[in-house]
């Protein structure tokens, strides 16, 4: 017998945990109830119908204005809530609804079986006795002695417990006598909380709030602890405040037992719904490892976003107190290999066919005497029309700058360049062909301050480029190992003319020599920035070619090209830059490719064909045969490399193996170790062990590296009383549930230390 009423009850609120993605398959770490899942159709459902209430039982005695008694498979269902019960009373007169026996209530959210419900449907009022509750989709589950659900929505359990951790291997739990859920605020209040872990009660804390959504509260976050033969002790706990929806700050006071207390100040705002932006302060008082006892800083503002549709600015800016400071202490802004601080200021203003930029720069470098020239300012306007005129595209670049110095001695200028362009491309699948002739004129108004190094007051450079860059793609089917592949072979040439004038009256402010990879091969420069533009009566050629599988994934990618010279450059040789004029570039090739299933190779060489030197070899060989499992080899060459510290150039030679291996279904190893085949010497060693369950993850690590050390300006301490090597051991812990930031991964393992993990570049699996 089917009896349906219209009644309005109002249960549970929706209770979410942070989610903490575990790295242990979802399968295994997601908790279902007991009891099976009833599932609702109710998508296209009015509003009326979502709140009509049907109520199925095997037998059912009800008396108009009186009580109304189900027995017998009782479902009450509203919307997607549904109460399952041995028997169900509903008085009519008072709205008081009671159920008892295998009671079990169900929504999207979650399931909660009791051993009674009594419901006030006026005011919305439930308690369940013997609560059990589990979270849809999520690991949370636990007990309470009594569930209450307020006036106001909210949940009150008594007596009450949760985890994450899967049923049968609880290896934490958090006991509280008290736990209040705000259904408006999505905050949790817990009272006389009692951390169990292996059943073992190793915290107490009277009060703490805990997140049910991903609503933001102040409030202490998880601590860390480390070890190192530089820091000593070190120990931080971190302390997050909300202050409201658009601002927030995390403040970090850690204290080093070698150098005293070290804390980071972090405050993030939005500015609208397309800005946001970033403070960061750090301070470290009295340096104890450092005589004379500095105190040590940084400050960093970051804003970036757009005003409206046309305007966008950003901001970059950033200070330390010493050149050792990233090398010496953990910062949350750059790292250890970081040595140059940019600071910038641009605001931009773009159009369909047109774009306006005014920009400042200044760069510090760390542990460098010579300073770089400031940026002040800096105004770019740029336009482009697309098939103009008959299949034509021009183009207008230009940019007006001033080049200022901290130093009085040193020549500055200000520079205007225009550079207007006619291109006619033709593309298709064939191959294409791009024409390009461009006019260059620049001028500078120079100002002599250093009497070693005298420029011309004013001048005018007009310089002609001519730029013809095509590309012919064939393809074929072919069989190799059984296998069958599409192969790619893409011949590609430019040819290249730019005009020659004398450019030694010009200062050098902004302008280096780029590098000769093969992508380099067919830029149509021989240098950044504008200072000089190096003469040039040149051909590339280069070629391509690619294997791709059934599944049109890129197999092998190999590339191999050379720049011919057919005259001299004067530009560059009459300054010195380039030692001599060669017939040829470098000859540059590059190879990615996948060697079987399971190995991965990944290589770059550039060979000087003049002089039989190789001038700088990358090769990387991985094995990856699934998620989470690496080993992969690599080796590295640079000759000529200048040491900023001593100004001698020195070759670079050094190999590493890297590795991560799961050494069952929750523990994982990763480990790095670097080699310098010319010092013969370790530079780097990092073990790590992690292991990680459903409800809590702990990493283990060892960390020996080397430090770069530049010259103190802090203190007097002199760079021989550095210690060259820093090692330390670390340790860090993640209670899943308990508003922890989320589970130790593996990848960032990876890129912990000085030479981060890279796959090969054009490999799309």
């Amino acid at each position: 017998m089917q009896i349906r009423y219209f009644l309005a009850l109002s249960l549970l609120p929706q209770l979410v945990l942070a989610d903490d993605s575990p790295t242990a398959s979802a399968s295994q770490c997601l908790i279902e109830p007991p009891v099976p899942r009833i599932v609702s159709q109710t998508q296209g459902m009015t509003a009326a119908e979502l709140s009509k209430i049907r109520i199925v039982s095997d037998n059912s005695n009800a008396e108009m204005g009186k009580q109304a008694i189900f027995r017998g498979d009782v479902l009450f269902s509203q919307g997607d809530r549904h109460i399952a019960a041995d028997e169900a009373i509903l008085d009519q007169a008072t709205e008081q609804f009671d159920a008892n026996g295998n009671l079990v209530f169900q929504d999207s959210n979650f399931t909660v079986t009791a051993k009674s419900l009594q419901a006030q449907m006026r005011s919305n009022r439930a308690t369940l006795q013997g609560a059990q509750y589990w979270l849809h989709g999520q690991q949370v589950h636990g007990d309470a002695e009594k569930l209450q659900i307020t006036i106001n929505n909210n949940l009150i359990l008594t007596n009450t417990n949760f985890t994450t951790c899967p049923p049968d291997n609880v290896s934490w739990l958090l006991e509280a006598e008290k736990i209040k859920i705000n259904s408006e605020e999505e905050w949790g209040e817990i009272w006389n909380a009692k951390l169990r872990i292996h059943g073992v009660p190793v915290f107490y804390i009277p009060y703490m709030t805990i997140p049910v959504s991903d609503k933001r509260k102040s409030g202490f976050l998880y601590p860390s602890f480390s070890t190192s033969t530089t820091n000593g002790v070190e120990f931080s706990v971190p302390y997050y405040w909300n202050i409201a929806p658009e601002y927030d700050l995390t403040f970090t006071p850690s204290y080093m037992s070698n150098r005293g207390l070290f804390t980071k100040t972090e405050f993030r705002y939005l500015a609208g719904e397309r800005q946001n932006g970033r403070l960061n302060l750090e301070y470290l008082s009295d340096d104890d490892l450092i005589s004379g006892n500095p105190n040590r800083y940084l400050y960093n503002w970051q804003h970036q976003g757009a005003i409206d549709k046309h305007w966008r600015v950003l901001a970059n800016f950033t200070d330390v107190s010493d050149n050792n400071y990233f090398n010496d202490l953990n910062s949350d802004v750059n790292r250890a290999t970081d040595n140059q601080l940019s600071r910038i200021g641009e605001i931009s203003y773009f159009e369909k066919n047109w774009d306006l930029s005014t920009r400042v720069q200044d760069i510090k470098v760390l542990g460098e005497d010579e300073k770089p020239y400031q940026v002040m300012p800096q105004v770019n306007f740029n336009y482009r029309a697309a098939d103009f005129w008959k299949s034509l595209d021009f183009g207008f670049n230009s940019e007006l700058t001033n080049f200022a110095h901290q130093d009085n001695n040193i020549n500055t200028a200000t520079r205007l360049h225009m550079s207007p362009s006619v291109t006619l491309p033709i593309h298709g699948p064939s191959g294409s062909l791009t024409s390009q002739v461009k006019l260059m004129q620049t001028n500078y108004w120079q100002q002599n301050e250093d009497p070693n190094r005298v420029v011309d007051d004013t001048v005018s450079r007009t310089l002609p480029q001519v730029r013809i860059n095509g590309q012919i793609n064939f393809e074929r089917f072919t069989e190799l190992f059984d296998e069958n592949y599409r192969q790619t072979l893409e011949p590609q040439f430019q040819y290249l003319y730019v005009g020659y004038e004398d450019q030694r009256g010009i200062g050098i402010y902004d302008t280096a020599q780029l590098q000769d990879d093969y992508f380099g091969l067919f830029r149509d420069r021989r240098f950044s920035g504008l200072d000089r533009i190096s003469d040039a009566n040149q051909a590339t050629l280069g070629i391509t070619t690619r294997l791709l599988d059934d599944h049109n994934q890129e197999v092998t990618k190999f590339s191999l090209g050379q720049i011919f010279y057919l005259q001299d450059s004067k530009v560059g040789y009459e300054d010195s830059i380039f030692e001599s004029n060669q017939s040829t570039s470098v000859l540059a090739a590059e190879l990615d490719t996948r060697l079987t299933q399971d190995w991965y190779m990944g290589a770059a060489i550039q060979y000087d064909t003049n002089t039989s030197e190789n001038k700088k070899t990358e090769v990387t060989l991985d094995f990856r045969p699934e998620v989470n499992k690496l080993l992969q080899l690599s080796y590295r060459y640079v000759p000529d490399l200048l040491n900023s510290n001593t100004n001698d150039t020195v070759n670079i030679s050094q190999a590493g193996v890297r590795g991560a291996w799961p050494i069952s279904d929750n523990l994982y190893f990763v480990g790095n170790w670097y080699y310098d085949l010319n010092e013969s010497r370790s530079i780097e060693t990092y073990t790590g062990i992690q292991y990680e369950s459903c409800c809590y993850a702990l990493r283990f690590s060892y960390h020996y590296r080397i430090k770069t050390n530049y010259d103190d300006n802090i203190g007097t301490a002199a760079i021989d009383n550095r210690e060259q090597f820093d090692s330390g051991f670390y340790l860090n812990l993640v209670i899943k549930g308990l508003g922890g930031s989320g589970p130790l991964g593996v990848s960032d393992m990876l890129n912990d230390g000085l030479f981060n993990y890279r796959k090969p570049l054009y490999l799309r699996n």
